[in-house]
């Protein structure tokens, strides 16, 4: 399959990887299926992609001519069969290997026997993942940035099985996409996690210690190493449920105790504390209401 017959792309998962990747895919002449169970979740997808893509507009990085065709390219499902004649599916669901294997399972059975099956996965094994297909050689990691539209990387994971020709056409299509690609073989956390994560997690330790202040941790970080968000911050962004998850896959998979996950960092997920998008990680992003800061001023 040459790059210029890359027409079609599925991507399964209608969050803020998935519809960024959507995003991205359409932007740069790609038809795409964007893919979610939840028809509500596709909705937001929808919404969310058309607001980016008219900020972009706005801003004179995009002709209306650009937006208007990669809004057309987009459609929208929430069965897998509309998936049957893409040419690569990217998966962007949640960040647990056994809920990824089952759909690559699934995929397996209903894509065209020369799709190109990927993960946007950020840590869990590519080798395992194509385990659970009959097509090893065509699937691999494709780690996006987020958020995808604007972060310049991608990182490419080749598992055990995965093809040169594999691995050719998806660094193509990162580049197609205006991505600066780096490859990092099949470990636990690839690279750029297998380094942020235990920063962020030492920074949660830093404050479980009670070393300093979540204020302090974070404008240490950015004023003391150029860092454009502070540790704590950016954890929050990330969401906290997908920070403890990559440092379970980092400790499982590399056998070193200095990647246990910080308690508190357990604790806040426990408590259903995920980061901005639920309002309140370390952070509180909840709006504070009008009578409450009038009451607070007197």
């Amino acid at each position: 399959m040459a790059m210029a017959e890359i027409r079609s792309i599925g991507v399964v998962g209608g969050g803020q990887m998935g519809s960024g990747i959507a995003q991205l895919a359409a932007v740069h002449g790609v038809d795409v299926w964007l893919l979610d169970t939840d028809s509500q979740a596709l909705t937001r997808a929808t919404n969310s992609i058309s607001t980016s893509i008219q900020r972009f507009v706005s801003k004179g990085h995009l002709s209306q001519e650009v937006a208007t065709n990669a809004l057309q390219r987009l459609r929208c499902t929430s069965n897998l069969e509309e998936l049957r004649s893409a040419d690569v599916i990217i998966e962007a669901i949640v960040e647990s290997e056994d809920v990824k294997k089952k759909l690559f399972s699934e995929l397996d059975k209903i894509a065209k026997d020369s799709a190109i099956l990927a993960s946007n996965t950020s840590s869990i094994s590519i080798t395992r993942l194509a385990s659970a297909t009959s097509r090893p050689r065509q699937v691999i990691g494709m780690h996006f940035m987020n958020p995808p539209p604007i972060m310049k990387l991608v990182e490419i994971v080749r598992g055990a099985d995965t093809s040169e020709e594999t691995f050719n056409l998806t660094k193509a299509l990162a580049e197609r996409f205006g991505k600066i690609v780096i490859c990092s073989k099949d470990y636990s956390g690839f690279i750029v996690n297998r380094i942020l994560m235990p920063m962020i997690n030492e920074a949660f330790f830093t404050l479980y210690t009670g070393v300093a202040t979540k204020e302090d941790i974070d404008t240490g970080m950015k004023l003391g190493t150029n860092h454009p968000m502070g540790p704590l911050e950016l954890a929050d962004f990330i969401g906290l449920d997908v920070c403890l998850s990559i440092m379970k896959v980092l400790h499982a998979g590399l056998g070193d105790s200095k990647y246990a996950p910080c308690p508190l960092l357990q604790q806040y997920v426990d408590a259903g504390r995920l980061g901005r998008k639920r309002g309140i990680g370390v952070y509180n992003y909840r709006k504070v209401p009008e009578a409450t800061t009038v009451l607070s001023r007197i």
